[in-house]
């Protein structure tokens, strides 16, 4: 039931993460429309931006649409990128006024980074588990911070994403089961009906207007 909550994640995201087609079109996500109207303001004002992915083969197609936003290339660090390279790509961030953005995965990029010259804070999707997504955002808050931070967190309305989202802002019994390392037990104890309520699109919600 995981893989399958996982696809549904990446169809989120947009159809081609799941299809693997590597097409990544605006139209064909509401979340990568969203990103561009945040993104546009954060360049508007010169400002940088983390983005934080729990998907390693999104942070590419991400950077490449963000570069064609704010007009330049950005960074990217996921759990394939050599150590020894870490370092030098949190300094060009910290230092080079022309690097706007940095893609990375959120268990790469979630722990022990300084980057405080983030403005904002964008995560594309939601983690499992609220505590490694904080960890995350917590790279923008460390020791040097002078400003304040926005954080966007972008969920598809009507899908498994919208309720995975309430069940982290409400720290639920069945959040903290599913979020926390007993996942795979709890779904099994689930009635096939909190199943399909769990996953079903709610198609009323997902195309109304905001």
């Amino acid at each position: 039931v995981l893989a399958y909550l996982m696809r549904f994640k990446q169809i989120c995201n947009h159809p081609s993460q799941w299809l693997g087609d590597g097409a990544w079109d605006e139209p064909g996500s509401g979340k990568l429309a969203r990103l561009r109207e945040i993104a546009e303001a954060i360049a508007a004002k010169q400002e940088k931006a983390l983005v934080f992915t729990q998907f390693r083969e999104a942070t590419e197609p991400l950077a490449a649409f963000l570069a064609s936003v704010f007009g330049r290339p950005g960074l990217i660090l996921h759990g394939q990128t050599p150590v020894k390279d870490r370092g030098g790509l949190v300094r060009r961030f910290q230092e080079d006024p022309a690097v706007g953005f940095f893609v990375l995965s959120v268990k790469a990029g979630g722990f022990g980074l300084n980057l405080t010259a983030a403005a904002h804070v964008v995560h594309f999707d939601r983690w499992w588990n609220p505590a490694v997504e904080n960890q995350a955002t917590d790279r923008a808050y460390r020791i040097g911070q002078h400003r304040n931070v926005l954080v966007h967190k972008l969920v598809c309305r009507g899908t498994v994403e919208e309720r995975i989202d309430r069940l982290i802002e409400g720290k639920q019994s069945l959040a903290r089961g599913l979020l926390e390392g007993g996942g795979e037990a709890l779904l099994t104890e689930m009635s096939n009906e909190e199943l399909m309520a769990m996953v079903a699109l709610d198609l009323a919600r997902a195309t109304a207007e905001a």
